[in-house]
């Protein structure tokens, strides 16, 4: 499905559809990286509040962003209700201290009625405690968590520079790099001629500063950038047709046993792959190896080279390196490259560092800061909106979003449907997911994953 934009910024009226955008007054307390994040994706579509004690992070938002700010503290009730927290429809706490998002979320929910509370935390222990109903807010997200999912999809689909998982896990995105080992079977001909996986879609060539919702004529080239939405085994195929070399990830080494080195080993050891640890503090090392008996944990640098040959740290298939600092982040996996590690996950836990991993050769780079923000954003969207992924720097989005009976588009078959703006990959009906072809008809309650501009997410919303 392709549908036609309408365009502007904050406005509440789609001229030519029509309709009024659904406005929400959202407050966010934390103007760091997370609330910068929020902002940016937020702003054009909705009232925007921020809070923070810092005057300089609220005048680099006010500089860039038409947002109400108010310098105070989260924890104060007086300060929230003098910026005026009672207004609020959706409050985000997102600083980077767990306490201070947690006080400030159960004061939002008491001073204003009928708001939704979204805190973030680094504590997997608070995870598990709202999930048992002892924390009176009504969403937690979890950095550490949300980074871990990010590398585990990653690993299932090694050559996507970014995948997510829809439906409950029935359909995957992947934002994949077309080099030259890319298979000739998709690149170079004509999508209606290439060897496309079955149950799969191109939803976008990315080619330079250009955007493709491609059709059957459409070729990809060598260079370009390519989202696809598809079944998880189609993902693979895709993977495996950029790049022939790669395999499934079944024998990891994490560099790093802090709070996210220690929440992406537990989740690959549930999906079964085989992890190793390295790790620097002997205290942490420690907590490692008491957390994950099964796992062997090094307390080591890691660096050092009669360590790496001994221990074979080079023959593992993946190396994740979680360390608290970019810097050792980069060295770690430069280093590991060398010694024959063929695939090379980072975490960046500044923005700036993720252009210097590319250059360095670094496979992905993950910022947590920027998986958080992805995922508390689709709280702001319709409540129809089931899951949102952000691509390219927030520049696209990818909705999981059930039609409503007043669509106009309900009953049209896919092919008869407008041509510019969105394309629909995937739908999933009586909990079944459909690729569709150009017979398809969308009904109503289908759940459909589209691809679109950021900027043009308010439309296609209303669209639906």
């Amino acid at each position: 499905m392709r549908l036609a934009p309408c365009h502007g910024s904050r406005v509440s009226t789609c001229p030519a559809a029509g309709v009024r955008f659904a406005v929400v007054r959202i407050f966010v307390i934390g103007a760091g990286q997370v609330g910068s994040t929020i902002v940016e994706a937020l702003h054009e579509d909705h009232e925007l509040t921020v809070l923070d004690t810092e005057a300089s992070r609220l005048q680099a938002l006010t500089g860039r962003f038409d947002v109400s700010v108010y310098e105070g503290d989260g924890t104060s009730r007086k300060d929230l209700a003098a910026a005026g927290i009672r207004a609020a429809d959706l409050a985000i706490a997102c600083t980077s201290r767990d306490e201070v998002n947690l006080v400030a979320g159960m004061f939002a929910r008491r001073e204003a009625e009928g708001v939704t509370t979204v805190i973030r935390t680094s504590s997997v222990e608070y995870v598990e405690l709202w999930r048992q109903g002892q924390l009176d807010v009504d969403f937690v997200v979890s950095s550490e968590l949300e980074t871990a999912y990010a590398i585990s999809r990653i690993l299932g689909v090694p050559a996507a520079r970014q995948t997510d998982v829809f439906a409950g896990g029935q359909v995957q995105v992947g934002e994949f790099d077309v080099d030259e080992d890319a298979s000739r079977d998709v690149v170079g001909v004509s999508l209606r001629e290439a060897g496309i996986p079955s149950d799969s879609k191109v939803a976008a060539i990315i080619r330079r500063d250009e955007t493709i919702l491609p059709g059957g004529d459409d070729v990809i080239l060598e260079g370009d950038r390519i989202v696809i939405i598809g079944s998880p085994g189609a993902a693979k195929a895709w993977s495996s047709l950029l790049w022939p070399q790669g395999g499934a990830v079944r024998d990891v080494v994490v560099y790093g046993a802090g709070r996210a080195g220690s929440a992406i080993a537990r989740v690959l050891l549930d999906q079964g792959i085989t992890v190793r640890m390295i790790e620097a503090s002997r205290e942490q090392a420690r907590r490692a190896a008491e957390a994950f008996p099964g796992t062997r944990v090094f307390h080591a640098t890691g660096f050092d080279p009669d360590f790496i040959e001994r221990e074979r740290i080079g023959q593992a298939q993946a190396g994740i390196f979680a360390m608290r600092d970019d810097a050792k982040n980069l060295y770690a996996s430069s280093l590991m490259r060398v010694h024959g590690i063929p695939f090379t996950i980072a975490i960046a836990h500044e923005p700036v560092s993720i252009p210097a991993f590319d250059q360095a050769g670094i496979d992905v780079s993950v910022n947590p800061r920027a998986v958080t923000a992805e995922e508390i954003v689709r709280f702001a969207h319709d409540p129809r909106m089931q899951q949102v992924a952000m691509l390219e720097g927030n520049r696209y989005e990818v909705l999981d979003i059930t039609t409503r009976e007043s669509s106009r588009y309900i009953g049209t078959a896919f092919r008869d449907m407008p041509v510019h703006g969105a394309l629909i990959g995937a739908i999933v009906r009586n909990g079944q997911a459909i690729f569709p072809h150009g017979d398809d008809v969308l009904q109503t309650g289908d759940r459909v994953i589209v691809f679109t501009e950021a900027a043009n997410v308010p439309w296609v919303v209303e669209a639906l």
